[in-house]
């Protein structure tokens, strides 16, 4: 099955995807799917055909379009793929699903979970798949990591960390960046949060004793930069306790900071899995057995290697769910997403950090 896609924003993201959307899937030995792309917009038709020529290769009858709207309007395009900055994700999402577009938008899906709730109601009402690109997930590593975690050979999880941060040179760089620009969504929060949480709901949401449940408790704590007053250091935990599943992960993002190594490190009652930096495209983890008082018994290490960054994955999950029929995936479905946005809702509320007024279109 071939999924033609049709791009939306020519900027770096989609640089990336692109670049692995022309990877021949068989050299990941994925031999049920495939992709073509079809269609670019962007600001004007000069732009998407540079884009074009650069990344795509001038002669592969792609076509360039001065708009998004051409994009959607598009009778060949199956897919959109959303490379927009944050705050402009809700409103092209929404005019390509009213076009009936199935649906690959990038993270943060949206600005908050209101946002999201009527994204949703509108993927419902036409009929369309919708995910967002938490491309993470869908990584041999994390499939792997997922497996040992549901296995139980390392007992259950107790605690997780995780960090993302990067070093954005914040007072060198114009403060209309995206990361630095609240009418962009900019600070840490939005823009690198989700490469944290989507490792705790991954391992604690979504592990097989706790049912899916909510998280019980949500702190977190901001330090915002004088330059804009977005979030440039941020902390949160979120907490599950009940009688059969009782965890913590304790996640930060900073942009004036460099990553943590380890990047993430999740502990169980039986041993460790410790994740290497780049935590949103680990090369490698290991694992640790641990005897008794803690100490290591046996310590395994497992790399990984294919050709391309690691973003295919998620796009090969979508023309399988396109394929067979499903609204969303069952590896990062609407259930999860909406946690991240009520999670980054709660930890923007605790603290006082809200967008100026009309970035949020669903409030």
């Amino acid at each position: 099955m071939e999924l033609r896609w049709g791009i939306i924003s020519t900027g770096n993201i989609a640089t990336a995807f692109v670049k692995d959307l022309l990877v021949d899937p068989k050299t990941r030995n994925v031999h049920d799917v495939a992709h073509r792309i079809v269609a670019v917009g962007s600001r004007s038709q000069d732009k998407a055909r540079e884009f074009i020529d650069d990344h795509i290769g001038g002669n592969a009858g792609v076509k360039a379009y001065g708009s998004y709207d051409e994009v959607y309007q598009d009778k060949e395009v199956d897919a959109v793929y959303i490379g927009t900055p944050h705050t402009y994700h809700y409103p092209n999402a929404l005019d390509a699903i009213k076009a009936g577009k199935h649906i690959l938008c990038e993270k943060p899906v949206t600005c908050n979970a209101a946002e999201l709730r009527s994204l949703l109601t509108a993927a419902k009402e036409h009929d369309v798949f919708f995910m967002e690109a938490m491309w993470t997930r869908f990584q041999p590593l994390t499939i792997d990591i997922k497996r040992i975690i549901d296995e139980g050979s390392l007992g259950m999880p107790v605690t997780l960390h995780a960090d993302l941060s990067g070093d954005f040179d914040i007072y060198n760089i114009p403060k209309s960046h995206r990361i630095l620009n609240p009418e962009l969504g900019g600070g840490g929060l939005l823009d690198l949060g989700p490469y944290p949480l989507v490792w705790a709901i991954m391992a604690l949401y979504e592990h097989p004793k706790n049912n899916f449940a909510k998280p019980s408790n949500i702190t977190g704590a901001m330090l915002k930069t004088s330059l804009t007053g977005v979030d440039c250091n941020t902390s949160f935990t979120v907490t599950w306790a009940s009688r059969n599943f009782s965890a913590q992960a304790v996640l930060s993002c900073s942009i004036n900071a460099t990553a943590h190594e380890t990047g993430v490190v999740i502990k169980f009652e039986r041993g460790a899995i410790k994740i290497p930096s780049p935590i949103y495209c680990p090369p490698e983890f290991t694992i640790q057995y641990h005897g008794p008082n803690n100490v290591v018994v046996k310590e395994e290490r497992k790399l990984y290697q294919y050709i391309g960054q690691g973003w295919h994955f998620q796009a090969d999950e979508v023309a399988r769910c396109v394929r067979d029929g499903k609204k969303q995936s069952s590896l990062w479905g609407h259930d999860k997403s909406l946690l991240e946005m009520e999670i980054f809702d709660e930890v923007r509320r605790q603290g006082n950090y809200a967008l100026p007024p009309g970035v949020e279109k669903v409030l």
